[in-house]
């Protein structure tokens, strides 16, 4: 069966993804994982350091203006990670639901330059977090702090990162079983929230830290 972007957006609906076992192989498999990671949105953490880069650092944001590339910079191999996932497949299909409006990125640059990023795709109230790059100094972590206030002021309930490392670790990113994650999901599902492009509320770590508090 042809690898559409419905079936792919059915696909995460049911709570699977896509992955190739490297950028070259033309091979494609569902991946379905018994542990799953999320990055609970009102428990998010923003190191310290992170708050202030993300408040006067180097990095502009910007939403959805470079999201082939974002694919690209995420599909790149480095000397900390030799072998991705993204073959040309992959980056075609996500280009075709960033197309439909269902798959979006969240850049960071610098002096013209895209310097990280990443990307994911948005059903209902749920945002599944796809991949990330940095070819500067915290540029993915400045995106990813940006994501999280982007789906807290939309109004989504789940941010899936599919698995954990001790990296999404520090932000707070947990695991739990296949069927609660499900669960969650499906809830998920029933919501519509919508992506900001910018945010309304202005200081990304300012909306992290009010959503934090008013569940502790």
């Amino acid at each position: 069966m042809k690898l559409t972007p419905d079936l792919l957006l059915r696909a995460y609906a049911a709570g699977i993804f896509p992955m190739a076992e490297s950028a070259d192989d033309p091979e494609i498999f569902w991946v379905d994982p018994e542990r799953r990671g999320i990055l609970p949105l009102d428990g998010c953490h923003v190191p310290h350091k992170l708050r202030r880069t993300v408040r006067h650092g180097p990095f502009a944001v910007r939403c959805d203006t470079a999201f082939s590339a974002v694919v690209r910079g995420c599909a790149e191999s480095t000397p900390d990670r030799p072998e991705t996932w993204i073959n040309d497949e992959i980056l075609s299909l996500y280009v075709d639901l960033h197309a439909r409006g269902h798959a979006h990125s969240v850049e960071a640059w610098c002096d013209g330059e895209l310097v990280g990023g990443l990307y994911g795709v948005a059903l209902g109230g749920a945002f599944f977090g796809e991949s990330m790059f940095s070819r500067a100094t915290d540029a993915s972590k400045f995106a990813l702090v940006h994501l999280v206030a982007r789906l807290i002021e939309g109004g989504f309930s789940l941010l899936d990162t599919q698995f954990t490392t001790p990296h999404l670790e520090r932000f707070g990113v947990i695991e739990i079983p296949r069927s609660e994650y499900r669960q969650r999901l499906a809830q998920a599902l029933t919501i519509r929230a919508r992506f900001q492009p910018g945010l309304i509320g202005g200081d990304p770590v300012t909306l992290i830290l009010q959503s934090s508090s008013q569940t502790s």
